[in-house]
């Protein structure tokens, strides 16, 4: 992807290193570079740590805006798209990379349906009539658990703030400057997943103190979460890739986050095993047709990839 005028591989490394640190280093700037005091409560800490998230996303927007061989005026009004923030295509990019990631969670939808068999069952067996009141009685419920989840500041954390700042800094701001930096499509799917990995390092020092300071339990833990967080950023790397939009990444980040580490193995049905083993053998199979170019872009001068990528630097199709 060599070119006249794009990101040198050395500016754009280190553009990428410095904005995973800042991700970091700023959430504990109020304490040790402002000496604000700390927090009265845990929720006024974590909205300091998000009002830090969001000033860190701007800022790396920013970073890579400038940095970015976007300059012309005729490519100014593209610009939003080279982030991926778009409005075009948008159920595209919601429903497909949704439907596609939830095949990896076969196996924790089958559990899940089976506990609300059982749990039908215990209802229907205990005699409760399946009336109009006990419709309303458990809409009521669930309404008033939407509630008390609503104002639960962690909900907000793994919801909203972390997947929007992750996503905004680690793909729409890294990305484009890899690929401007000469980087091949498939090295950007395994270099920012070593950013994403280098912003969650921090809970090494938090799981270490709940472990009582004992290290090799901590690298354990820590090593896994690393893990996980590597494939799910290489994944999300690729959602961005190939289609060009932020949110594919991001609804696929929300729902991860929200089912957690998929099922491969439930002591109450040996079905759960095989669900996850066809949804994962189906994820594998649609990987490529459900994340199409085309799905998500309208053809450009005979170019297909997103927003016109290609008219102002050499084509990141995979």
């Amino acid at each position: 992807m060599e070119q006249d005028g794009v990101v040198s591989k050395a500016v754009a490394l280190i553009a990428c290193v410095a904005m995973a640190l800042f991700y970091v280093a700023i959430l504990y700037a109020p304490t040790v570079v402002l000496r604000l005091p700390p927090p009265p409560s845990f929720k006024s800490f974590m909205i300091r740590r998000f009002l830090c998230a969001v000033v860190s996303s701007f800022l790396s927007l920013f970073l890579s805006a400038l940095i970015l061989p976007v300059q012309t005026k005729e490519l100014r009004h593209i610009f939003g798209g080279v982030f991926g923030i778009r409005g075009d295509h948008i159920w595209q990019a919601v429903v497909i990379p949704l439907c596609l990631t939830s095949l990896m969670y076969a196996g924790s939808m089958f559990l899940k349906c089976l506990l609300l068999l059982t749990s039908w069952r215990q209802h229907t067996s205990s005699g409760d009539a399946l009336s109009f009141a006990s419709c309303k009685c458990t809409l009521q419920r669930f309404f008033d658990w939407l509630s008390v989840i609503s104002s639960n500041v962690l909900v907000w954390r793994n919801y909203v703030v972390a997947p929007i700042t992750e996503e905004l800094v680690f793909r729409a701001c890294m990305i484009p400057l890899l690929l401007c930096g000469g980087f091949k499509a498939y090295s950007v799917i395994l270099l920012c997943p070593i950013f994403f990995s280098l912003a969650h390092l921090n809970h090494f020092v938090e799981i270490y103190t709940k472990q009582n300071y004992r290290i090799m339990k901590a690298v354990m833990i820590i090593g896994l979460q690393l893990g996980y967080t590597v494939v799910f950023g290489s994944y999300a790397s690729f959602l961005f890739i190939r289609t060009g939009h932020l949110i594919a990444p991001l609804v696929a980040h929300i729902y991860c986050n929200f089912m957690g580490l998929p099922a491969l193995y439930s002591q109450k049905s040996g079905f759960v095993s095989v669900t996850f083993i066809i949804g994962f053998l189906g994820f594998l199979w649609l990987l490529f047709p459900m994340t199409g170019p085309d799905l998500y872009n309208d053809s450009i001068d005979n170019c297909s990839c997103w927003q016109g990528y290609c008219t102002w630097i050499e084509r990141i199709r995979i």
